[in-house]
């Protein structure tokens, strides 16, 4: 292993020490101030209630690690919950073949922006911007503003039902980070994600087929947000044309908090779980406390100023040694 490799390794252990530490003071508040806090059930529940968020953060990280960014999760959930759900109630489709359409659509949404990005090189953050108040307003046209409801048990189970004991989608969200973390760090692929978001140019003369990695991370994270979009749905019971409002801001701020770089080629996936379980404990905490979710949305926003700023002011520092 080579000196800058090792030098890297360390950066992130060290960094992701850091987010840790603050995820275990946060702890140790909320545990002080409500006695309802510190119970392996309510650790459970912070776990099931930010599943669908680290899922489109899973997906996002690899976008972001590239130096792009996708701001249609929120809408392309709540539409793909819809289609899905549609598909079970009103085309009577089997469960399998409804989840399979959705996450086929998933990835084809995905690929839109990816193609606007990488061939029509349109902006990341305008096209996704776009494609979020096009996917809510379409939701809202499918549905006529209803909500669909009464799909079929196992369609619920997969966000509702119980495996071992523990909900299904805690263990799939752990699967799917683990997964995640395996192909950034073992694979060809994860290290040329890096390398495109580290330095374009470099990666460009390296021969790596920068268009064709950032277009992959875009169907990622679409794949991710329908497999969300189906736990959201499933644990709901019911599809909302105004599901997921906000979501792609706390995948987004979960990424930040973990210690990922909005400018790309930093972060990976451990630091991303502990932003995910911040922003868990930090909405939980406050509702166990009757604080008003309005000052959770302000404390989220404050850490990622933070974390935001502190990025900044490093990679100034990198470039005023350079």
């Amino acid at each position: 292993m080579d000196a800058a490799k090792k030098n890297k390794i360390k950066f992130e252990m060290k960094g992701n020490l850091s987010i840790l530490m603050g995820l275990v003071v946060l702890c140790i508040f909320f545990s002080i101030a409500s006695s309802k806090f510190l119970s392996a059930s309510n650790f459970i529940n912070i776990l099931l209630q930010v599943s669908n968020v680290g899922i489109v953060a899973i997906g996002g990280m690899f976008v972001i690690l590239t130096g792009g960014i996708d701001l249609s999760s929120g809408s392309m959930s709540a539409i793909l919950g819809l289609f899905m759900a549609g598909f079970c109630v009103d085309n009577g489709f089997p469960v399998p073949i409804a989840i399979v359409l959705g996450i086929i659509m998933g990835i084809v949404l995905g690929f839109v922006n990816g193609l606007s990005v990488t061939r029509l090189r349109m902006s990341p953050f305008i096209v996704t911007l776009a494609m979020q108040s096009m996917l809510r307003g379409l939701g809202n046209v499918y549905s006529m503003g209803t909500t669909i409801s009464g799909m079929p048990d196992s369609f619920n189970f997969i966000g509702g039902g119980k495996l071992w004991g523990i909900p299904f989608p805690v263990i799939l969200l752990i699967f799917l980070f683990i997964l995640a973390h395996y192909v950034l760090s073992k694979t060809v692929f994860g290290h040329q994600v890096y390398a495109v978001g580290g330095n374009r140019e470099a990666a460009y003369l390296a021969g790596i087929n920068v268009k064709r990695i950032e277009l992959t991370t875009y169907l990622i994270a679409g794949g991710l947000t329908a497999v969300a979009a189906l736990v959201l749905t499933g644990r709901l019971a019911a599809a909302l044309p105004t599901a997921a409002v906000g979501l792609e801001f706390s995948a987004i701020s979960a990424i930040v908090i973990g210690g990922g770089s909005l400018s790309g080629g930093k972060g990976n996936m451990f630091g991303t779980l502990i932003g995910v379980l911040i922003i868990g404990v930090l909405n939980n905490g406050l509702n166990l406390l009757n604080i008003s979710p309005f000052w959770s949305q302000f404390a989220q926003g404050f850490i990622i100023f933070i974390a935001v700023l502190i990025d900044a002011l490093n990679l100034r520092r990198i470039q005023d040694k350079a």
